[in-house]
């Protein structure tokens, strides 16, 4: 785990990390937009602490993780192999309200809220850590937004998306930050990333601090600019394929 990675590894990662901001620049021209306006969000489950270290090295500063023990660990691992850097840790992957106050304990954010009660247990979570000294911020939190309603890769649909904000906007403990979605499988990206830019552009328009918009991964970070994601999440095309494994 505190290992650093070999050279070749080191070079393989630089390539990516290159290739993945020339495919953003390329897309962000492509749409009439401004280079560097969108962000990238490096996604690093199954990814060792070495290689999130040597992502840091490269200019990295914000990784996504979808695992919550996974995480819980890699963060201190690479405190241990970089101390005095502070990464921003992003929880993009589903939770479930047991893990809210091991979460609220490393995450910058959390960018999968999509239920009331997962919402609720966060902002208790958040207020309980503030009262013990866990944490001194309130916690900036996405509404993952579901394009097709199929439950089983989460996200509110679009009915829901009103009554989550408010209650989102209403807890002391959480800050309501904006959208996240995933284009459904098989689904067209363009078609998929405009009724999400729809679902932001409604939710902007109710909540103005809701800014941010996060959407676009390996395969359709272009089709996902195109429809004005703020923040690509990627892991693949930046990290290679990974192994897989079960929290």
């Amino acid at each position: 785990m505190g290992r650093e990675v070999d050279s070749g590894r080191r070079h393989e990662l630089a390539g990516r990390l290159e290739a993945v901001r020339k495919r953003i620049d390329a897309a962000c021209v492509a749409a009439g937009r401004t280079p560097g306006e969108v962000a990238l969000l490096a996604v690093t489950k199954t990814v060792s602490p070495a290689d999130v270290a040597t992502l840091l090295d490269l200019g990295l500063t914000e990784f996504g993780e979808n695992r919550v023990q996974e995480a819980e660990a890699k963060v201190a691992s690479v405190a241990a192999l970089r101390p005095g850097c502070s990464p921003g840790w992003h929880l993009v992957g589903s939770l479930q309200r047991n893990k809210a106050r091991s979460v609220v304990r490393w995450a910058h954010s959390v960018e999968s809220v999509d239920s009331l009660r997962l919402a609720e247990a966060l902002d208790t979570a958040v207020r309980r850590e503030q009262e013990t000294g866990g944490r001194a911020d309130s916690l900036p939190v996405l509404l993952q937004y579901s394009v097709d309603g199929d439950p089983e890769r989460g996200g509110v649909p679009r009915e829901g998306l009103g009554e989550l904000a408010e209650r989102v906007a209403s807890c002391a403990g959480l800050q309501l930050t904006g959208l996240m979605a995933v284009a459904p499988l098989g689904a067209d990206p363009d078609a998929a990333f405009a009724d999400v830019a729809a679902a932001a552009t409604w939710l902007r328009e109710r909540f103005p601090q809701a800014r941010t918009l996060s959407a676009g991964m390996s395969g359709d970070l272009e089709a996902a600019i195109r429809h004005g994601s703020d923040v690509v999440r990627v892991g693949t095309a930046l990290v290679g394929e990974r192994r897989i494994t079960s929290e």
